[in-house]
């Protein structure tokens, strides 16, 4: 008897962690999770295309929240007027980066071991497979494996028998378009690190030009990898804009001129941006901006271009004209702060023919109309408190601090109101102002790319189809070459190549 030696029990468990790991790796390089991840990136898009994004236009998100004081914090506090930037839309992003690169890196190395790999061998029941057929003739080996070749197919010959495959761009499309997907994600994310962006309400005219800077702009984002010293230095003057609008109101066109330091002036439009070298300037909104002249009690004028924000589709817009200056006492200098004034407006851009003055009929100037609601104290300027440029302190009214004065007044263009203490505000006219979005994203021709790439990839996954056929000749009293076909994927034309191919084995056998 031979004396078996048992092996002592082993009281070793597995890693508890590592399994973990193991097993979450697994799970989250899975092509389900995949699209699940994808699924749910599309649908945290969602916000970002339906709400107003500070990245985008900040007047609409200002808008949001006085048409919605309520919700419009709760939105807030979830990030959604800055979906894009949320930490939550990057934990999606990130997941569904690591999870494709996971999925796409096994299948490229078995996609390559396929490539590099010669068709099976021919089954023992040809027979069996869903195309059969068997040809009388004197087709040898080398003219069947020819005639293949000759449709492209790729052939392994053993023997008496022909192996050949053939639809390999189905699964090299799929990972082009997996590849690219990935691309696309890395232009964002490369775009995000080293883009920057700033919005602008801009108004026509060489005394509101402005430099690139983060202090003049309204709104401005810097990408992670970007300081305010990095930003390329040039200045910007809108020096025109025209607005053509259709008989029902809605604009056809919006075109600005610029002028970009001491260069020529260039134009652009809405979906044609101005070109710098290191940003883009686009065009995204426009408006009104009244210019209004108000005399103090001591004869002093002062005029001032407040743009107005719009509040709907036919340019109606509210804003505020604010003089902090006024009423000071050219003898001393003594300045009062309890005598500021300043000016609530609605601007009609074609006032209606008769009361109520509330909403204009018409985006273009056809008939401009200005309504103001005077108001005489502390504007709460001097505190140091920042304010909106665009509405009053609400609570320097509340507080009684600044008083309103008079009733409201229309005005048209070259009209005054006289104030109760003979002081007037005249209406001098507008100037129009744009919108402006300049922004620097390095990736986004990595994305542009990735995206072309990923539609061809797509239509070489939707077209290609894997399938094979085999060929086995026998010889006896006569030849005889039998042929079957398998496709590898649903292929509802299979049949007909299959028929196809065999008659142009046949042609073969005739020659």
């Amino acid at each position: 008897m031979v004396a078996v030696q048992e092996r002592p029990p082993t009281n070793a468990r597995p890693n508890p962690v590592l399994a973990f790991l193991r097993n979450s790796w697994r799970q989250l390089t899975s092509m389900r999770t995949a699209l699940i991840l994808l699924f749910l990136l599309a649908i945290a898009a969602i916000p970002g295309s339906v709400l107003p994004q500070r990245s985008v236009n900040i007047e609409k998100v200002n808008q949001y929240y006085v048409e919605h004081p309520s919700l419009a914090p709760w939105l807030n506090r979830l990030g959604m007027f800055e979906v894009f930037a949320s930490v939550w839309f990057s934990a999606i992003y990130v997941l569904l980066f690591t999870s494709l690169v996971g999925c796409v890196l096994p299948r490229l190395r078995d996609h390559y071991r396929a490539l590099r790999s010669v068709p099976p061998n021919v089954p023992a029941r040809l027979d069996r497979l869903p195309q059969h057929a068997v040809l009388e003739g004197a087709a040898g080996i080398d003219d069947i494996a020819a005639a293949l070749r000759k449709r492209r197919w790729r052939v392994a010959v053993r023997d008496d028998t022909v192996s050949a495959e053939k639809g390999y761009l189905k699964e090299t499309g799929n990972l082009i378009f997996h590849f690219a997907l990935l691309a696309v994600l890395a232009g964002v994310g490369f775009g995000s690190w080293y883009g920057w962006h700033g919005n602008r309400l801009l108004v026509v005219g060489s005394d509101t030009a402005f430099c690139n800077n983060l202090q003049q702009y309204d709104e401005y984002g810097l990408g992670a990898r970007i300081k305010a010293a990095d930003l390329p230095r040039f200045c910007l003057e809108l020096t025109d804009f025209k607005a053509e609008f259709l008989p029902s109101g809605q604009p056809s066109s919006y075109q600005a001129t610029a002028r970009v330091d001491d260069g020529p002036p260039q134009r652009f439009s809405v979906n044609s941006p101005l070109r710098l070298g290191d940003a883009n300037v686009y065009l995204l909104g426009h408006g009104y901006a009244p210019i209004i002249r108000y005399t103090d009690r001591y004869g002093q004028s002062q005029t001032t271009v407040a743009p107005f924000l719009t509040v709907d589709g036919m340019l109606t817009s509210e804003g505020v004209a604010a003089f902090p200056d006024a009423n000071v006492d050219p003898r001393g200098g003594a300045r009062d702060p309890n005598l500021q004034v300043a000016f609530e407006g609605l601007y009609l851009p074609t006032a209606p023919d008769a009361a109520p003055y509330t909403r204009s009929v018409y985006p273009a100037e056809r008939s401009p109309a200005l309504m103001l609601w005077a108001y005489r104290g502390n504007l709460g300027l001097d505190v140091g408190l920042p304010q909106s440029v665009y509405t009053l302190d609400q609570r320097q009214v509340n507080s009684g601090r600044l008083k309103p004065v008079g009733e409201a007044k229309l005005l048209r263009v070259g009209e005054k109101m006289t104030l109760d203490d003979g002081t007037t505000a005249e209406f001098l006219g507008t100037r129009q102002y744009a919108t402006l979005s300049v922004r620097y994203d390095p990736g986004e021709f990595v994305a542009l790319g990735g995206a072309a790439t990923g539609l061809a990839g797509l239509m070489l996954s939707l077209t290609g189809r894997r399938r094979r056929v085999f060929f086995r000749v026998t010889t006896g009293s006569s030849r005889l070459v039998e042929a079957g076909g398998l496709p590898r994927t649903d292929y509802s034309g299979f049949a007909e190549e299959f028929q196809e191919t065999v008659k142009a084995v046949t042609v073969v056998e005739k020659r």
